[in-house]
């Protein structure tokens, strides 16, 4: 695999830091981007040689930020995947909690693309995490739901204007995944309902053709699977990893 950067939003969640190793592994320079500082630096001690770079992308302001930590040499593959915390209905979630999610997710992407962009070449990557609820809509997670949509299109757009250079687009969709933020939101599910975090976990798990959950490391290889010259081919479109929980057609 030829050298270069890889950029990865969100860095320090459980799905960074499987990418970042991933990647890592892949023989990739990594930039590790993230909003907490000493988050960033226990996971620089806990893989050597990674770039860290405090930026919120949620802000402008990160794009001359990530810019600025680039080592010489084209980016590869730029991830995007910072957490989402926003849980709720659509009957309760505040109209500022929506907003904010999609400037996120969607906005963040938007962000990562302007900052690689001098540094993209034939055959590098965007990928997005965006995750199943932007295709299979549920109850207690109405911004998720519209924010990861609003990725989807976004990626779909990007994979259009970026084309013609040969950079392509990617979303990764994971369907629930076993972390802390999962917990959480079915403690607060779990309270609307009048069960146990533990009783909507199994039901989420139910909801999957295998009764399973996504995890980390299936996250990080779907990453690393885009890296072969022939996922170019894939360019716009999402990738499931939801254990069999999308259903519908197309």
């Amino acid at each position: 695999m030829a050298a270069g950067t890889a950029v990865v939003v969100g860095a320090s969640g459980a799905f960074g830091e499987a990418i970042v190793a991933r990647l890592i592994r892949d023989g990739l320079t990594v930039v590790a981007v993230g909003r907490g500082f000493q988050a960033l630096e226990n996971l620089a001690d806990r893989h050597p040689g990674l770039i860290a770079c405090t930026a919120d992308i949620a802000d402008d302001e990160a794009i001359p930020r990530i810019r600025a930590a680039l080592p010489e040499g084209p980016v590869r593959i730029a991830v995007h995947g910072p957490g989402l915390a926003a849980p709720g209905g659509v009957a309760t979630v505040s109209t500022d909690a929506l907003a904010q999610a999609v400037n996120l997710k969607a906005g963040g992407l938007l962000r990562l693309a302007r900052a690689v962009d001098p540094r993209l070449e034939a055959g590098s990557r965007l990928v997005a995490i965006a995750g199943h609820y932007g295709l299979e809509p549920a109850p207690y997670a109405a911004a998720p739901g519209v924010a990861n949509a609003a990725v989807i299109n976004l990626a779909r757009q990007l994979s259009m204007a970026l084309g013609p250079r040969g950079v392509t687009a990617h979303v990764i969709a994971p369907g629930p995944a076993d972390t802390e933020r999962l917990w959480r939101i079915a403690a607060l599910e779990a309270e609307r309902r009048g069960t146990s975090a533990e009783a909507v976990v199994e039901d989420m798990k139910r909801d999957s053709s295998t009764g399973a959950l996504t995890n980390p490391a299936e996250v990080a290889w779907a990453v690393s699977l885009l890296l072969a010259p022939e996922a170019g081919a894939m360019t716009g479109s999402t990738l499931m990893l939801d254990a069999g929980r999308r259903r519908g057609l197309p």
